[in-house]
């Protein structure tokens, strides 16, 4: 596990110099006080409610039913696209193709690409579009549900840019960025398209990710006889 990750990733020794720490991706979205109180070290530390995506039904390009995100063992990259967009979804699709394909060898990695035009983007749409892509070989979902308000969905949920044109209704805009989800179907990063050296980062940040999912799993103790 700890060879897949960057060592400066791995560990953070901060200012001082007195200590080294584990780094962590920040937590997205609304927080607030659970109310409870956990110890840590010898210290009581307030328990915090962060965002969570909800579970939600989707059909991938198989007809077959998917649960966004009911696996608490995997982190997730997700971002909105659909198939009439020519232009900014492939290339969005594109770029994620290269992740997916340098991370298909971690089986703790998803990638879900959900379709922001439900109605178009059918089953069988997604299998003629994805052509070429091996999504199988990568963990890689593309996914739609004429019957959730994906625009909807995107912005409260996900927190990303979604709506329609309102020059043409006949197109959506959405937002640049792929999230990563953490195994509590957390928000932990947002990484921009445009920007040329947001594609490592997210990389980096997916194993970064893994190390802290790794850390926090109980280790499993064998009894002998």
């Amino acid at each position: 596990m700890v060879l897949l990750v960057p060592g400066f990733l791995y560990i953070l020794v901060n200012r001082m110099g007195a200590s080294n720490e584990y780094v962590k991706l920040p937590i997205y979205g609304e927080k607030q006080l659970a109310g409870t109180v956990s110890r840590k070290m010898g210290r009581e530390i307030k328990d915090t409610l962060y965002h969570q995506v909800p579970v939600i039904q989707f059909t991938d390009m198989d007809g077959k039913q998917i649960s966004f995100i009911d696996n608490d063992t995997t982190v997730s990259v997700v971002h909105l696209f659909y198939t009439k967009d020519k232009s900014f979804s492939r290339t969005m699709i594109n770029r994620l193709n290269k992740v997916a394909t340098n991370l298909k060898r971690n089986h703790k990695v998803r990638f879900y690409s959900i379709s922001a035009d439900p109605a178009s983007d059918t089953p069988e749409v997604l299998q003629a579009y994805t052509k070429g892509y091996r999504p199988d070989e990568k963990r890689w979902f593309f996914l739609t549900n004429p019957s959730v308000d994906i625009l909807q969905f995107a912005r409260e949920q996900l927190l990303l840019d979604a709506m329609k044109d309102p020059q043409d209704s006949s197109k959506i805009i959405i937002g640049s960025s792929y999230i990563l989800l953490d195994s509590h179907r957390r928000i932990r990063g947002f990484y921009d398209l445009n920007l040329n050296t947001e594609l490592e980062r997210l990389e980096d940040e997916v194993k970064l990710q893994l190390v802290e999912e790794y850390r926090n799993t109980p280790m499993k103790v064998q009894k002998k006889d």
